[in-house]
């Protein structure tokens, strides 16, 4: 399905060299109608399109989270995103996330993955997210 995020591409058996792959997927509150679901999470696509990755693409289809309404995979939103492994832009993209998370007044969760590692963010204090979110930046950054 295409909606109105610009995505940026590359064939799937193109790799951009020395760049990571991360996938997020969003968990709207289940207390939202799926519509108003799917619209947070082209918002956040939407966000991250306009940041510097290399691309933005859908991800793959998965399960609902448990208690759910039923929902597509789309409106789960499932997204890879491809950046640059140096640069700062992994630091941004979880910036932007949790901005995200913070504007929302619903209980969304994003979940991010690299190489199988993976950390969950929802609404939680701003100290303790903060905390979990330095952990996983220098996990993967070195820093």
């Amino acid at each position: 399905m295409h909606d109105d995020v610009s995505w940026r591409s590359h064939p799937a058996d193109q790799r951009v060299d020395d760049a990571m792959e991360v996938l997020l997927v969003v968990a709207p509150d289940p207390d939202v109608e799926p519509e108003a679901g799917e619209r947070v999470t082209r918002r956040l696509r939407s966000e991250i399109a306009d940041l510097d990755v290399e691309w933005v693409r859908p991800g793959p289809s998965v399960p609902a989270p448990d208690g759910a309404k039923a929902a597509d995979p789309v409106t789960l939103g499932a997204i890879v995103v491809a950046l640059s492994s140096s640069g700062g832009v992994f630091t941004t993209l979880i910036e932007t996330v949790r901005d995200w998370l913070d504007r929302s007044s619903a209980r969304h969760r994003v979940s991010l993955t690299i190489d199988g590692d993976t950390i969950e963010l929802e609404k939680a204090s701003t100290a303790e997210r903060r905390e979990l979110i330095d952990i996983y930046i220098r996990r993967h950054t070195g820093s």
